[in-house]
């Protein structure tokens, strides 16, 4: 089954124009430092550069975030690969304190992040692109519990793929992106910027199966990107993924078969869930909340002219330097959003220089 977000151009236009006059989409509070965006039950002010972060570390590119049920935002960075002693994950607590920082070992490849509870214990769950080539279980502190690679019985890597990661892309490489969790532990890892394909693994981390190819057709990718295990309230549990170059988001069974898609999206970059509600960061300026049927309740943060330019000038906008275009209450380049226990949504963006906004909820 395939359908459409439900807006033509004529309503996108009109739908853009109506929200910036709007003061229940973009208003400015009682004090001029509060800026609000959003409309309805899913209103937000807006903190941008949310995180403090102490002199002697350096925002790089930001990819992910992670919270944990303390509270404790988890940040991690693309980095680089020069910068070995640098960390590439960094802390903070509940008011945007730093806490700590780990994971030297990403530098230069980190991407995805998420923070799993297994019994009474938690442990942050990292991938890695570029040179890197892995994925890893960690504790909450950075202690690795376990470090993997390609996983070579899939048959689609080339030879030594999983033993001497080098900084080469293609199809039959390695650049895995994020996770999605299943009850019984195991897990799919998206490999977004390598094979195109989804991978399946037990709650040990040994490779089951998988799913997926190249292409534009149902079932098929352009950069399956982001992942989640869509387990809303009425409906039977499924795989959502972000294929990002095509613009849409598909849903599976678990076992992989295609159920439906959604077009409509710009880039659609990662997923998390809350409630009824679907979370998707877009990498082309906005984040995006989906209702129960996957229906679009608002787009925050939309900056069409922005885009605009992106789309004009390359994507080599994406990493502009701090100051670049940024307009408060608007989104550049939205690579990944969660929300935390109490609602209120972090938002990572892919500059150069980092940035980290949290949507504190009102409504």
């Amino acid at each position: 089954m395939k359908t459409s977000l439900p807006i033509t151009r004529r309503q996108f236009v009109a739908t853009t124009a109506a929200a910036l006059a709007a003061p229940s989409v973009l208003t400015a509070q009682k004090s001029e430092k509060q800026l609000v965006i959003g409309t309805g039950e899913h209103r937000y002010e807006v903190l941008h550069n949310w995180a403090q972060l102490p002199d002697k570390y350096s925002w790089q590119t930001t990819h992910n975030v992670a919270v944990d049920r303390d509270n404790n935002l988890y940040v991690i960075h693309e980095g680089r690969e020069n910068l070995k002693d640098h960390p590439a994950i960094f802390v903070f607590d509940a008011e945007g304190r730093f806490v700590r920082a780990f994971g030297n070992q990403f530098q230069g490849g980190g991407h995805g992040l998420e923070v799993r509870t297994e019994g009474k214990e938690q442990f942050l769950w990292v991938t890695a692109y570029q040179q890197v080539k892995s994925f890893a279980k960690l504790t909450l502190k950075g202690e690795v519990v376990w470090e993997k690679h390609a996983p070579m019985d899939s048959g689609v890597y080339a030879k030594d793929e999983d033993t001497k990661p080098v900084k080469r892309w293609g199809r039959d490489a390695f650049m895995p992106t994020n996770y999605a969790f299943l009850p019984d532990g195991g897990f799919y890892l998206a490999d977004g910027y390598g094979s195109y394909r989804i991978h399946r693994y037990d709650k040990d981390g040994k490779w089951l199966a998988k799913f997926g190819e190249p292409g534009t057709g149902p079932g098929q990718f352009n950069t399956p990107h982001g992942i989640w295990l869509d387990d809303r309230p009425g409906r039977a549990p499924s795989v959502v993924v972000c294929d990002r170059a095509n613009k849409r988001l598909q849903w599976f069974t678990l076992e992989g078969k295609h159920l439906k898609t959604v077009d409509g999206f710009l880039l659609p970059a990662n997923i998390d869930t809350r409630g009824d509600v679907m979370l998707v960061p877009d990498l082309q300026a906005r984040v995006t909340l989906l209702d129960k049927d996957d229906k679009v309740i608002t787009h925050l943060g939309e900056d069409p002219e922005w885009r605009a330019q992106v789309l004009k000038d390359g994507l080599k906008l994406r990493r502009s330097e701090k100051g670049e275009g940024w307009v408060s209450g608007k989104f550049l380049h939205p690579h990944d959003a969660c929300f935390d226990p109490a609602g209120n949504i972090f938002v990572a963006e892919w500059v150069q220089s980092g940035r980290i906004t949290k949507l504190r909820k009102v409504s």
